[in-house]
């Protein structure tokens, strides 16, 4: 006779852990899939001459909709800080490396420490980029630093200088300077907190990554690289992608433990309880 306490399959594929890891060369793929997207974006975009007077207009409309709302005061807390060369020197090198580098480093954390969550943030990851190559695509913007000098924005980098800056070969070549709606920095940066936050124990640990977003924002203001709608559309795209990444990732899951259930079925012997993604 059947245990009456034991679970229907269904209710025993719903209560099944997720699967564990992905296998390291599909993510490599994945990669490789999203920087062919964002390449193609950059190329459809950024070297045709209309691009310039589409992102120079919307930049106008970003700035009437947030003088109408009181938030236009990216500029003034720009000029506070302008006087303070290795200052300003320190948030030009820090927009350039932390963007790329402390997201790298979470994910690679996640994936080797905490597999269990990876999936999740990862796909969390993923449809934010996707979103954001939309946004990208029908609605380039000009960044504050490009303004005509009538704006009164200061381009710190050309200015001030740094270890890196978008004219050089490497960087031209994989920026678009007129993807800034959404702002991929906040998106990544509070991707990087929230991920991270609900895994570490320590406490100082937790208050730094929560600072990350909060110095990121500071940033890409002081230095002129975006307007504050860039920021609230930023996280408002993450949001949304964690929603779509929460039940797509159950729904693969799902789909896998079902089908391990299924394949227990067929085969004599003990079968694992976890498996990684094929």
């Amino acid at each position: 006779m059947a245990d009456d306490n034991e679970a229907p399959p269904e209710v025993a594929i719903d209560r099944a852990r997720p699967v564990m890891r992905s296998h390291w060369w599909r993510e490599l793929v994945i990669i490789a899939v999203f920087y062919g997207l964002y390449t193609l974006v950059r190329d459809i975009r950024s070297t045709k001459p209309v691009s310039y007077w589409q992102a120079f207009t919307n930049a106008k409309r970003v700035i009437h909709l947030e003088r109408d709302l009181g938030i236009l005061h990216e500029q003034a807390i720009q000029h506070w800080f302008l006087d303070d060369r290795s200052f300003i020197r320190f948030w030009d090198d820090y927009y350039g490396i932390a963007h790329f580098v402390v997201p790298v480093a979470v994910l690679l954390m996640l994936f080797f420490r905490f597999p269990s969550h990876y999936r999740l943030w990862r796909n969390t990851l993923a449809i934010t980029n996707l979103i954001a190559l939309v946004g990208f695509t029908i609605f380039p913007l000009m960044p504050p630093r490009l303004l005509p000098d009538s704006y009164h924005f200061v381009d710190t980098l050309r200015v001030f200088g740094g270890i890196w800056n978008f004219s050089s070969g490497p960087v031209n070549q994989v920026s678009n300077q007129y993807a800034a709606m959404p702002s991929l920095h906040t998106a990544w940066a509070l991707w990087c907190a929230v991920a991270l936050f609900p895994v570490l124990r320590a406490w100082w640990a937790r208050a730094l990554v929560l600072v990350y977003p909060v110095a990121t924002i500071f940033c890409i203001v002081v230095t002129a690289n975006h307007y504050f709608l860039d920021e609230v559309a930023g996280i408002a795209v993450l949001g949304v992608s964690y929603l779509a990444a929460r039940k797509l990732t159950v729904s693969l899951d799902r789909r896998h433990n079902r089908t391990e259930l299924d394949l227990g079925h067929q085969l004599p012997g003990p079968q694992p309880d976890r498996a990684a993604l094929p």
